[in-house]
């Protein structure tokens, strides 16, 4: 971790409006939560439909929670992260996180830049009126769908009024003719017998709601019983200590001794992996000084030679 980098990320983190203050003390040590909390913040800020597991109380929980985020930024920004350094926590996440946080500042920066671009040349053409249509799109969709309709209605009215002509005899026709009381009888009792008919298919559904009434009433009562003697089987089932037990509490005490001493392990290869690094970008500064001083002994020598033969060249023009 260079301060540079620390700098430039909290000062990015500021620009972007994250809410609580990021001081360069904060990573120091590892400090896990302020991690998930930033990684959370901005997965939401890239996509915020997105949907992350945000329980880190456990290990496993924090695996879980790194792979998901490291997945999310490689498939929808195509941003690979390195996962051990997240979840190390500490001045080396600082590197990571700043990958994604450099991509949503230079977008910030552009949309501000096309903002202001936008504004200017709205104030050079100050004729014309800027209006927000967004906010109307529910009243064009209905205005648009009144206006389908009345294409419709208008379309099947100037039909019925050109067949107006043939109905018109066909109408008078049944206007002028007198009815009949037989015909009229017959057709009120042929409507009394189909209303008849319709009030006894009622009834008869009504008895059948009954009986199903009751059949439910029934199948809720069996339900309720093999409820009840579930419950108390999982509650006999509860005092009962598995036999297996006692031999999984002891490997839960070891996989907790063997993850400790994974996360020292790893921490100290972190460390040598840095001290490394620090020791070959010494060297390799130290060659590049060694090879600009060969270069400047080089360098002066040939001037001296050339100062040399300007002199020996003089002195033979002076015998002659």
């Amino acid at each position: 971790m260079s301060f540079r980098d620390l700098r430039n990320f909290t000062e990015m983190m500021r620009s972007l409006g994250y809410p609580r203050l990021i001081s360069m003390e904060n990573f120091r040590q590892p400090n896990f939560p302020l991690v998930a909390e930033v990684l959370i913040w901005l997965v939401k800020r890239y996509d915020p439909n997105a949907d992350l597991p945000e329980d880190t109380e456990t290990e496993q929980d924090r695996v879980i929670f790194i792979k998901s985020v490291s997945q999310f930024m490689a498939l929808k920004a195509h941003i690979k992260l390195n996962t051990k350094r997240l979840y190390s926590a500490d001045g080396y996440a600082v590197k990571e996180l700043l990958k994604v946080t450099t991509v949503l500042y230079t977008a910030m920066k552009s949309n501000n830049t096309a903002d202001m671009q936008d504004l200017n040349s709205n104030e050079d053409e100050g004729d014309m009126l800027a209006y927000d249509i967004s906010s109307r799109i529910g009243e064009l969709k209905e205005a648009r769908k009144l206006a389908s309709e009345i294409t419709t209605k208008g379309a099947s009215l100037y039909d019925l009024l050109g067949k107006e002509v043939e109905l018109r005899d066909a109408r008078s026709t049944v206007i002028a003719r007198s009815l009949e009381i037989n015909e009229v009888e017959k057709s009120l009792k042929n409507s009394v017998k189909a209303v008849e008919g319709e009030i006894k298919k009622t009834h008869n559904m009504l008895d059948n709601v009954a009986s199903d009434e009751a059949n439910l009433e029934a199948k809720i009562e069996k339900r309720k019983s093999e409820l009840e003697r579930n419950q108390k089987r999982l509650a006999t089932l509860q005092t009962v200590r598995p036999a297996y037990m006692d031999e999984y509490e002891k490997l839960e005490e070891e996989l907790a001794t063997i993850y400790q001493e994974y996360l020292v392990k790893f921490r100290n290869l972190s460390f040598l992996e840095h001290q490394v690094e620090e020791y070959s970008k010494q060297e390799q500064e130290k060659l590049e000084e060694a090879e600009m001083t060969i270069r400047k002994i080089s360098d002066r020598i040939k001037d001296e030679e050339m100062k040399n033969r300007a002199l020996a060249a003089d002195d033979l023009d002076d015998d002659g």
